[in-house]
């Protein structure tokens, strides 16, 4: 392992220090084989509990959550929102001194609240993880994808500077946009962000990013295109006319990508509208690394769940 990890939980990239992020990518790297072995699992966290509790809806993160547990050979317990008590009406608080009785080791959260992660950390016993709270943060996202940006376009180096990324789309409501902001200037590269006016939040250049309500701009000369799912169960259908005319100024096309340097990536967090946001073309083109994200999402999230669970160090 690079380093130590000395946080107890993962509640956000904010805080993180570049040796932070760094310590969970190189250790990234070395599970990033186990998918291609025979037998892809490793004894780490032998004996340990991860439940994942997912209380808003997901396909990608809790899936690659409870593959990246089993791969560690950790029992995962999967809770999703409608097999929950709190359709029932048991709140959050009486939800997580329930799970804390049965003494799990790592508690995965996905809520729609902003906050969640927070409040239950501070509540159980156990190692939180943040998969996802509101509109804050979603911060396993981010860190697999400056994984990604640093296997295509920074060369395994432990910083980013030189480059450039253009998150675009719906920012204003995008807890993947905020993380990737804190961990990407962390490691140094510099940022810029575009969308519709309606959908950039007010002070957004005080976290250090260049801000554009034109994406032409935003693309020039870029290393790193980052294109942003419309949120409409975050009240952001309400924010543009339609997705038609969204698709016409905000959607990523050969034209528009032109504008980048020709070596540029282009990433997703998914699921991807299709003719929205992104050309169909572009998202299977030569130049997508979106299936990367989704592979080394697994491998990032065993980082994770190794680093907070107490791995064994000689058991890999």
């Amino acid at each position: 392992m690079s380093g130590v990890f000395p946080h107890r939980h993962l509640l956000g990239t904010e805080g993180l220090s570049r040796a932070d992020i760094n310590t969970v990518l190189d250790l990234g790297e070395r599970f990033l084989e186990i998918a291609d072995r025979p037998i892809k699992k490793v004894p780490t966290l032998r004996g340990k509990t991860v439940i994942n509790l997912f209380l808003e809806p997901s396909t990608r993160t809790r899936t690659s959550f409870e593959i990246a547990a089993k791969r560690l050979s950790a029992d995962a317990v999967n809770i999703s929102g409608a097999a929950s008590s709190t359709t029932k009406g048991e709140t959050l608080m009486d939800t997580a001194t329930n799970i804390d009785a049965m003494s799990p080791d790592v508690v995965v959260i996905r809520h729609a609240q902003a906050g969640a992660a927070v409040m239950l950390a501070k509540r159980i016993r156990a190692a939180v993880v943040n998969a996802g709270d509101g509109a804050h943060e979603h911060p396993t996202q981010a860190l697999l994808d400056c994984s990604t940006i640093r296997a295509h376009k920074a060369k395994g180096r432990v910083d980013f500077a030189g480059l450039t990324v253009a998150i675009c789309g719906d920012i204003l409501n995008s807890r993947v946009a905020r993380s990737n902001i804190h961990a990407l200037l962390t490691l140094g590269a510099r940022v810029r962000v575009a969308g519709p006016r309606t959908l950039l939040p007010a002070r957004i250049t005080e976290l250090g990013v260049e801000a554009f309500d034109r994406i032409e701009p935003a693309l020039e000369g870029v290393d790193v295109v980052m294109m942003l799912r419309i949120q409409k169960e975050r009240q952001a259908g309400g924010r543009f006319p339609n997705t038609r005319e969204y698709s016409r100024y905000f959607g990523l096309n050969a034209h528009r990508l032109a504008l980048a340097h020709a070596d540029a990536i282009v990433m997703h967090p998914g699921p991807i509208n299709r003719g929205v946001e992104l050309d169909p073309a572009i998202a299977d083109g030569p130049r997508s690394v979106i299936l990367d994200q989704v592979a080394r999402g697994v491998a990032i999230r065993m980082a994770v769940l190794y680093l907070l669970g107490g791995g064994d160090s000689g058991a890999e």
